[in-house]
């Protein structure tokens, strides 16, 4: 899953691709570089990042998701988790929405009940993007996070999703201090036997840099290192803003496991 966020304010990439034609040609890049899906993104989740509007979220996902599939045969995601964006991403032909609140917005799961071909991520936030690096803290956090899941996988049954239309995500990096996501990635595989396909998103991700002692820009290795590990666990779609070089590892990684 290549990362496309045309927003001003991302961790890493704000600012690139707020305009259009820019956005449109990284699309075409992380496609020829073997994209599966393209995740489109119009409001950042970076802690303390900006509440966006409805309105503002629109305008900048939904002309950039209407060109892709205008002039790509990729599948696109859209990182939301208002439902009036999720219904105008559909609309407009979106494969995935990529929810950081697993559907906990009033109307989410119903809306994509109602459309059998669009499947959903479900993800783990303790608090919000505003506040969710304040003091994380879990009693277990393996089998709290397992737990959030499974009630949110069970709300979806509730509301009418179909089972294979649901992905897990930990959420690293979402309300989790260093130690946390270093456990959550040593015990993915716990996550994965739950039975659904599970989304791994770390690449540039603070955990990186608190270890290696690295800017965001110099956190490419890092970030292969734990797809490695990931994808040995059983991950199903590791979200990267480096696609060639993601491509590259977990294709040695699957030739390995496969061998």
């Amino acid at each position: 899953m290549g990362i496309l966020n045309v927003t001003p304010d991302s961790f890493s990439d704000g600012g690139q691709f707020i305009h259009l034609d820019k956005a449109l040609y990284h699309a075409e890049q992380l496609y020829q570089q073997g994209a599966d899906i393209i995740d489109i993104g119009g409001e950042s989740t970076r802690p303390n990042a900006a509440i966006v509007s409805v309105e503002e979220e629109l305008e900048r996902v939904i002309p950039l998701l209407e060109r892709i599939k205008a002039e790509l045969p990729v599948e696109i995601s859209v990182d939301t988790y208002k439902p009036k964006v999720m219904a105008a991403a559909i609309e407009a032909g979106a494969n995935l929405i990529n929810d950081v609140r697993a559907l906990q917005e009033v109307g989410g799961a119903e809306l994509l009940a109602l459309h059998p071909h669009v499947s959903v991520c479900l993800m783990h936030m303790q608090g919000t993007p505003q506040t969710m690096q304040d003091q994380p803290f879990y009693e277990n956090i393996v089998e709290e996070i397992k737990l959030f899941l499974k009630n949110r996988v069970q709300h979806c049954d509730n509301a009418g999703i179909l089972p294979e239309n649901i992905m897990l995500d930990v959420g690293f990096g979402f309300g989790k201090t260093l130690a946390h996501n270093l456990l959550l990635m040593r015990e993915l595989h716990q996550f994965v036997a739950l039975g659904y396909p599970v989304l791994v998103g770390v690449s540039r991700k603070s955990m990186i840099g608190n270890v290696l002692n690295k800017t965001t820009d110099q956190r490419l290795y890092g970030g292969l290192a734990l797809a490695t590990l990931a994808v040995q666990q059983g991950a199903t779609l590791i979200r990267t803003h480096d696609i060639t070089e993601t491509v590259d590892c977990i294709k040695i990684v699957q030739a390995v496991m496969q061998s």
